[in-house]
């Protein structure tokens, strides 16, 4: 009996990243709206990926929180209250604080208090001229930024906490970077992005003293600037209009 050739690993591997893209792509852009039913075989045959693929990328998904399973079969597109929402930013933030006061009291390698600085410096850099933030400006700010909080989450020694941090970090909203496009447009865009390296600055001075519950409160302040700028974006129509996944989100 002939069987067909098994799909190498790595290709396998593509097709699942490529899947897992095009549908996080689909959902947070709207095309598939909130309450949507989906299966492997309909995103298949929409996609032209096979299904095994798609069912990994499913599964990632719904583990990100975007998507829930229905008891009948396959899955459904998520809708988040606001709630939940500021809910999955404080968990973020308190995963945060845990990593910097971990960081803090274990000590930080010289390599990654280097690394963490360097970061700080080149925000401050980005931000030194005043007028418009133009893109490039932002994009660089964007990077080093991620740049810093995964340095962070590095910084505490523990791979539960990064795991825990990882899947804290994968929606939209609760991430590091979820309203700064949103904040880049804002009048008070360069005082806003200063202030927040600001406390990256503390922070790491807090860890190079090994002080474990400055930095941990410092973290965690740092996080409440995405709760602050969440409620300002939804009431703008033109700044909701830049907020990814915004169709997601039910009225309160």
């Amino acid at each position: 009996m002939l069987h067909a050739p098994l799909e190498p690993a790595a290709e396998t591997a593509s097709q699942t990243v490529r899947a897992l893209l095009r549908l996080r792509e689909m959902i947070l852009d709207g095309e598939l709206p909130a309450g949507e039913r989906i299966s492997e075989p309909a995103v298949a045959e929409l996609t032209g990926i096979s299904r095994t693929p798609i069912r990994t990328a499913l599964v990632r998904l719904q583990e990100e929180g975007l998507l829930e399973p229905i008891r009948s079969g396959g899955f459904r597109v998520r809708a988040f209250s606001m709630d939940e929402i500021r809910d999955a930013i404080e968990v973020r933030g308190t995963l945060e604080g845990l990593a910097a006061r971990l960081a803090a009291e274990r000590g930080t390698a010289a390599g990654l208090l280097g690394a963490l600085a360097a970061c700080v410096d080149e925000i401050d850099a980005v931000l030194a001229a005043d007028g418009r933030l133009t893109d490039a400006r932002f994009t660089a700010y964007v990077e080093a930024n991620a740049r810093f909080h995964e340095l962070l989450a590095q910084a505490c020694g523990s791979a539960v906490v990064q795991r825990q941090l990882e899947r804290a970090t994968a929606l939209p909203f609760a991430s590091p970077n979820g309203f700064l496009r949103v904040q880049a447009v804002a009048p008070d865009a360069l005082h806003t992005l200063r202030i927040a390296n600001a406390q990256h600055r503390a922070v790491l001075e807090a860890l190079a003293a090994r002080e474990g519950s400055r930095a941990e409160a410092l973290m965690r302040e740092h996080a409440r600037i995405a709760r602050r700028n969440l409620q300002a974006t939804l009431d703008d129509p033109r700044t909701k209009a830049l907020l990814p996944g915004a169709s997601l989100i039910v009225p309160a």
